[in-house]
């Protein structure tokens, strides 16, 4: 008969997991399930008017957002997509940023605060520039969107109602 450590030692560790999706029992303990499994990765057709597109970066970590919005006549987000190139905690604040819009009027989207993500996701203080980020992806999204159509009454990011500026033209 082997001895304990030897039998563990001679089975390799993917043995202990049933399929792939399978999450082991370590990393359960430790992140959380967004990090795990984000959803709502990808990206839209930014020549569509109706997506708005934020890109936002972070220089002293280097992390990367895009964040990507389709809007409907109504005003509401039927989509949100995104792409994050950084850690954990920003793919996670994107993840939970895309799913928490979903659904929300452009108005009260505007209006999500860092601070609601990162009590959400539980991040340390060490990672709050990860959900800085997030929020400032969405209001570049909605500004963007704003900018593809112009015509539409919006709000500005504080929840006023009000049309926007048109840009100033050069006069001759």
């Amino acid at each position: 008969m082997l001895p304990l450590r030897t039998a563990f030692r001679a089975r390799p560790a993917t043995a202990f997991l049933t399929t792939a999706r399978v999450t082991p029992p370590a990393a359960r303990r430790f992140y959380h399930e967004k990090d795990i499994r984000p959803r709502n990765p990808g990206s839209l057709d930014k020549s569509d008017p109706a997506v708005g597109t934020g890109l936002v970066g972070a220089p002293a970590c280097g992390d990367v957002m895009k964040l990507q919005i389709k809007v409907d006549e109504s005003g509401t987000i039927t989509d949100a997509k995104f792409k994050t190139f950084g850690c954990g905690s920003a793919i996670a604040s994107s993840s939970y940023l895309t799913t928490l819009v979903k659904g929300m009027r452009l108005e009260d989207a505007a209006k999500i605060k860092n601070v609601d993500i990162s009590k959400e996701l539980c991040l340390p203080p060490v990672k709050l520039h990860c959900s800085m980020l997030a929020e400032d992806a969405i209001k570049a999204a909605i500004a963007d969107y704003h900018t593809k159509n112009p015509g539409i009454t919006a709000s500005n990011l504080a929840g006023t109602a009000k049309a926007i500026p048109k840009a100033a033209e050069a006069t001759a």
